[in-house]
């Protein structure tokens, strides 16, 4: 693998442990992007598959921009891949059970933060990261109050939508390969049926990681881009209190 280290990395949290004797890392890592006021309400922001690359701390940074204090947590502990092959083993390396340690541990870092005006936070995520943005809102409840998948695949997706108690915007493509268009459907219904959660799926004529400007997957569209990116900021600002 010629996978390498990001520079991103700018901030440090504590991890939660079932066992507080066993071994392992208790420190997550992540990149802060703050306001210019210095304060505002708070949002995780979840990688894709090739980890904490520019793109994710330019999503971070443009949240800022909006009034947001963002925190992209680095689930892969600084690498990044530079092609598809390396970032699918990078994501089937990493256990769904141990990125929703490292969220659980971003989302109670975020909410002691004196920068963050909010009780709950809002959570974006894309590709392998808008699973985990579902994982997160099942597992964290009343603490997440608002949750924006963009084409959510892989381990971090739940096969149960119980615990969601935020309010769900999914953005998902018509010719996603990696996540059928149908599938998609089915997942917003069984979100809204198994939560009673307010949920709307938007579905736009693109391809999976339409959203991704620095476009590795060659799939970017930038009016496509530039709705969901827009119907996701104001949402946030909506519901993220």
């Amino acid at each position: 693998m010629m996978a390498s280290k990001t520079p991103h990395q700018n901030t440090t949290f504590d991890l939660p442990t079932k066992d507080p004797s066993q071994d392992g890392t208790r420190t997550g890592h992540g990149y802060l992007a703050l306001p210019e006021s210095g304060r505002g309400p708070g949002v995780i922001v979840v990688q894709e598959w090739w980890g904490l690359v520019d793109h994710i701390r330019d999503v971070c940074d443009r949240l800022a921009e909006q009034g947001f204090v963002a925190l992209a947590p680095d689930l892969y502990g600084g690498w990044i891949a530079h092609d598809g092959d390396e970032a699918g083993e990078m994501m089937e390396k990493l256990p769904a059970e141990e990125g929703a340690r490292q969220l659980a541990g971003a989302v109670d870092h975020l909410l002691s933060l004196d920068e963050v005006t909010s009780q709950t936070v809002g959570a974006i995520g894309f590709c392998m990261g808008g699973g985990f943005v579902l994982a997160l809102a099942n597992q964290q409840g009343e603490k997440v109050s608002a949750a924006v998948p963009f084409y959510g695949v892989g381990q971090g997706v739940p096969g149960s939508f119980e615990g969601v108690k935020a309010a769900v915007q999914g953005h998902y493509a018509e010719k996603d390969q990696m996540f059928p268009v149908e599938d998609a459907r089915k997942q917003e219904q069984q979100i809204r049926e198994e939560s009673g959660a307010e949920v709307e799926y938007f579905y736009y004529d693109a391809d999976h990681a339409f959203h991704n400007d620095s476009n590795p997957a060659g799939n970017y569209q930038q009016a496509d881009a530039t709705l969901a990116w827009g119907r996701a900021v104001d949402f946030l600002k909506e519901k993220v209190r």
